[in-house]
Parts: structure tokens; sequence; C-alpha cells
């Protein structure tokens, strides 16, 4: 006993001298490394931050022009949210009125129906005691049941209960088309017929869908040099879709657009400019053929911002079927919105590096179109909406 004890100290110290040699010699090594770095100028891109020398008109504005409608927002903590601190940040936006389109909650991806009921039945109820005339709630479906016999019948009674609680539109989210699969283990397409009823519900009690589908383009092309979104690969790697997982960026975008063309009596909006931001030729054909689809540009302005002139006339030929919307909430960020929008500024940055290594330019909008893109457009597809709030 007392030679296998001896013998585990002496393993022990050998450890911990092997350990203490790797960390004071992988210390002097950082240490060597930061030094040479810095000698020569070397960084990484995530730190390289330049200060630009251009002197250039700035107006950079924190509230906008207009009142606006954000029709893409999410607040998962919606059933317990004290409301008043948000109204208090969207009056200092001249935002009126804010859509969480994450009614119900988590439990949409835990698959439990329960806990989604709750979350959305909570949700509406947080609105309608406090402020019913500046939010707005989605619903959503939990897909996975979609082999189940009574997944139809379910999920319209699901539509219908919620639309006549106060909810005012359908959201999809993004594992429809990429992950979301079936009993048998297949992939379920966006344009899966299972889902038919569906869309069909939601066209004959008047709300739209709001449908996220697929990524970016090239969150599906290879992470080399090459790829623009490399330094997001790099920040957020389970973000991109490797081919021997997932369908292709094409295969998603024709089965969405399937969907819109089967259904046109549905409203459907687009999210995030249909991924098409960077491709407004594309976008233009995409609308030109679906008289029932509107979009909005949650998450893509920095794709707008570096391409004014074709952004601007998109906007203006387009003014009747863009709304507003920005996804991931967050104050300080609006304001490049606005910027982007309003404004003939040039070469300003965007708010978050891994979206794209470019600078923003404005698109300087005429006042008629930003109304429409503000609200107008929105109050249309949004009946419920109280218009004084943007007289």
């Amino acid at each position: 006993m007392l030679f296998s004890f001896k013998n585990f100290l002496k393993a022990l110290i050998f450890l911990v001298s092997l350990l203490i040699i790797v960390l004071v010699f992988g210390g002097i090594s950082y240490f060597i490394i930061d030094k040479i770095q810095k000698k020569n100028n070397l960084m990484d891109i995530e730190e390289y931050s330049p200060i630009s020398t251009l002197v250039v008109p700035e107006n950079p504005t924190n509230r906008s022009k207009f009142p606006f409608i954000d029709v893409h927002s999410h607040h998962w903590d919606m059933p317990i949210k004290d409301l008043s601190g948000i109204v208090k940040e969207m009056d200092s936006l001249n935002m009126k009125y804010m859509i969480n389109l994450s009614g119900s909650g988590f439990g949409t991806f835990s698959g439990n129906q329960s806990l989604m009921d709750i979350n959305l039945t909570k949700s509406l109820k947080n609105v309608r005691e406090n402020y019913p005339k500046r939010f707005g709630v989605f619903v959503n479906l939990n897909l996975n049941k979609i082999d189940e016999k009574d997944f139809t019948i379910s999920s319209v009674k699901i539509l219908k209960n919620a639309v006549k609680d106060g909810a005012i539109g359908l959201k999809i989210y993004k594992n429809l088309g990429l992950n979301l699969k079936d009993s048998k283990g297949i992939r379920v397409k966006v344009d899966d017929k299972r889902l038919s009823p569906i869309w069909e519900a939601c066209a004959d009690l008047n709300i739209p869908v709001l449908i996220h589908s697929g990524e970016p383009s090239p969150f599906f092309d290879p992470i080399n040099k090459y790829n623009e979104r490399w330094l997001h690969a790099r920040q957020k790697p389970r973000s991109f879709r490797p081919q021997d997982k997932y369908p292709s960026f094409d295969t998603v975008m024709n089965e969405q657009y399937n969907m819109f063309k089967n259904h046109p009596n549905t409203i459907f909006i687009n999210a995030h400019m249909g991924w098409m931001a960077n491709n407004l030729d594309k976008l233009e054909k995409h609308l030109d053929s679906l008289p029932n689809v509107y979009t909005e540009f949650g998450a893509v302005i920095g794709e707008l911002g570096r391409q004014p002139r074709r952004a601007r006339q998109f906007f203006i030929d387009y003014q009747d079927r863009i709304m507003f919307g920005k996804d991931t909430y967050k104050k300080s960020e609006f304001d490049v919105y606005f910027r982007v929008l309003e404004t003939k500024d040039e070469y300003f940055d965007y708010y978050r590096k891994r979206h794209g290594l470019w600078k923003m330019y404005g698109l300087d909008l005429p006042d008629d179109v930003l109304k429409k893109i503000y609200y107008k457009n929105a109050l249309k597809l949004f009946p419920s909406i109280d218009k004084e709030l943007f007289e």
C-alpha cells in the first residue's frame, strides 16, 4: 500500500511539474508571439478598427424622421416583461408600434404545445392589459408534429384561437426547409403539401405569414478567403450550412418561391428581403411574379447601405411592398437604419463587423417613400393598428 501511494505521489508530482512547464513555456511563447506581432504591426481582422480621415457631411440620428412600425422583433420574455421600459425606448426612437414575432416563446423549439399556448396567452394578456395600442403579437406553430393524424386540424384550431385572442399574424422559423424532419427522418421542404392547410387558413383568417427561410447565401458557400462572410463563420460557426448536412441555398429558396406561388390568396412577408438584398434584380423578379408577397429588411440594412444608388431605385420602384423590420431588438442599433434610409451620408460604419467588412451610404429616400416603408404599408396589412398613432 505504501509502495503504491509513493508511486501515486511521484506520478502526481510529475504531472504537476509537467503542467507547470507547459504553462510557463506556453506563456513565454504567447508573450514572444505577441511582441513580434506588435513589432511588425500584425493584428487580427477583428482588432483592426481604423478611424477614417475622410471629411464628409455627417448626419447621424437616433430618431426616425417619421413614426414607424417595426414588423420584425423578438421578445421571448413578453409573458412576464415590464413593457413600460421598452415603450420609453420606442418613444425615443419614434417607434409607435412593435410586432413581437415570438409570441409562443421558446416552447416553439421544444415541441411543448402546452408551454407555447401558455406563453402566447400570457403575452397577449400582458399587451392587452398594459399597452394594447403599442404592440402586436404573432402566433407560432409546432411543425415537429407534421406527421400526426390531427396535425392539420390542431394547427388550424390553434391559429383560429390565437386570432380570436388577439394574435395578428403567424411567424414561421427557419428550421422549416433546413433541419426540420418528419417522423421518417426526411427533411420537411418549405413547400411541403402537408402545410398547405395552414397557409390557406391564414388567408381565411386574413392574417399575414412572416416567414424566414434559409440563411444568407454565403452561409452555404465554402468557408475560405473568398467568402465575404468569413468573419461571421469564425465568430458564429454554427450559423453556416455545409453541403453535406443541408440543402443548397437555391434549393431552399426555390421551395419557398413555390410555396408563395401555390397560395396566391395568402399574404406572405418574406423576411430579411428573402436574403436577396445583395441581388436586387432577383428580388425584383420575385416580387413582380408574386403579388401576394411583401418584404422587410431586418438584419440586412448592411446589404442596402453598400449599394445606395441601386437600393434607392429599388425602394422607389417597390415602395408599396417594403416594410421596416429590425430583427434583434437593440435600441442603439436603430440609428444605422435611420441614417441609411434618410440621409445622404457617405462612408459610415455598420454596427456589427461580422455582417460585412464594408461601409454604409445613405439612400436619401423621398418623404413619401419613407412614410410608406415606415408605417403606411404595415397599416394595410394590420388593420387592427390604431391609425391615429401616425397622424
